[in-house]
């Protein structure tokens, strides 16, 4: 045997070990452990371990120079701090927003005694259709609640200017859009306060855990915020809110000190995930991928593919992928408005658009780690 042949066979074994491995749409992001350790063990000495701690408030003053916000409010996670912003704004009636969305941003409004009225969905870039919101507007509208789809940012100032023309709160579900911008503006500055995620599944993740940030100064709603989520409690021996427990721990908090350091890095790597996807799937008939916009500053958190239902099926694709080990996402399916809880009071067929992508996008693995070799095999097996 050469040389040649020897690397040739060693180059096969590698694969297929490679092949064996199980590849998942995401992994968490997480520091050296003795970076953590080092921090956390300060919490065996003090014994605060909770109740807006010194990580606590330590993380949301870094938080507000990250995002470049007027105000952050910390959470126990991304859902409850969509509530309680909600509850804040004390609304009543009606909600648009969208149906292409996860869970949580639908239930936080059902939650809050609200109903949900869904806008169909931009083709392009899956976010709320700004030019079919105005004429879903009635005399119950209270709020517009758009969503940063896969970091896609919504038409903000078509949306704002609508909020304002008819006296709607604008309130923006930015769980996929951590540390995003457009046009130089700090997606947590728009609209009158965004939510975000950081589950463990994030770009930035603190285990669980999310915030809500607004622009400039706003003292009564960061007040009202900070006693929500304390069960409504204002003194010693007052309670003015109906609220709850959704306060964020110091263990939490730790984790995001940590990984607010590394998250540039992160994201930088993501973005070379990213894009030798689209080298591999940006020309391949059958297959499209998602507008971007120039003036974006993206978090590359997810890959989304839509598939043309003929000479690839989303269903068929996830189930090759599957057979190999490689773990893909029908995110979002079924659309919100399908959904079993929801059934008999909405019809997806109403939001067409949002009902064809949900069966026809697939969200594939990315993540820093994941290699470019894998990535080449992915895109392999999909077009193959």
């Amino acid at each position: 045997m050469t040389f040649r042949d020897g690397e040739l066979e060693l180059r096969k074994m590698v694969n297929k070990l490679r092949e064996n491995e199980i590849i998942t749409v995401t992994k968490a992001s997480l520091p050296e452990f003795r970076e953590y350790e080092e921090l956390i063990s300060k919490l065996w000495e003090n014994r605060w371990l909770t109740n807006m701690g010194m990580y606590h408030e330590e993380l949301k003053e870094k938080l507000k120079s990250y995002l470049e916000v007027g105000g952050v409010e910390l959470f126990v996670n991304g859902h409850m701090a969509l509530e309680m912003l909600i509850q804040a704004f004390e609304l009543e009636g009606e909600v648009i927003t969208t149906p292409f969305t996860f869970a949580s941003t639908t239930h936080a409004i059902v939650r809050n005694g609200l109903k949900p009225v869904f806008c169909d969905i931009d083709p392009d870039d899956c976010t709320i259709d700004a030019s079919k919101i105005e004429s879903l507007i009635t005399k119950d509208t209270c709020a517009i609640l758009p969503v940063h789809v896969y970091g896609n940012i919504c038409d903000f100032k078509t949306i704002e200017g609508i909020a304002k023309e008819h006296g709607l709160k604008l309130i923006f579900d930015a769980a996929h859009a951590f540390g995003e911008s457009v046009g130089g503006i700090p997606v947590g500055e728009l609209g009158d306060a965004s939510m975000f995620s950081f589950h463990a599944t994030k770009v930035f993740n603190t285990i669980e855990g999310g915030a809500v940030t607004w622009k400039g100064e706003n003292r009564e709603l960061s007040e009202k915020l900070y006693k929500l989520k304390n069960f409504g409690i204002t003194g010693k021996e007052s309670v003015e809110y109906v609220g709850g427990n959704a306060k964020m721990n110091e263990f939490c908090a730790a984790m995001g000190l940590c990984n607010l350091r590394h998250v540039n890095d992160w994201i930088s790597e993501r973005k070379a995930v990213y894009d030798r996807y689209v080298r591999n799937l940006g020309h391949v008939r059958g297959i499209r991928l998602l507008g971007r916009r120039e003036d974006t500053v993206y978090n590359y958190a997810y890959m989304p593919v839509v598939f043309d239902g003929n000479i690839f099926k989303r269903n068929e694709i996830y189930e090759k992928l599957m057979g190999e080990n490689i773990y893909s996402r029908k995110y979002f399916y079924p659309c919100v408005n399908a959904y079993d809880c929801y059934r008999g009071s909405y019809d997806p067929k109403e939001t067409p658009i949002a009902l064809e992508l949900s069966e026809n996008i697939l969200t594939l693995p990315i993540y820093p780690e994941l290699s470019a070799e894998d990535v080449d095999r992915i895109c392999e097996i999909i077009v193959g």
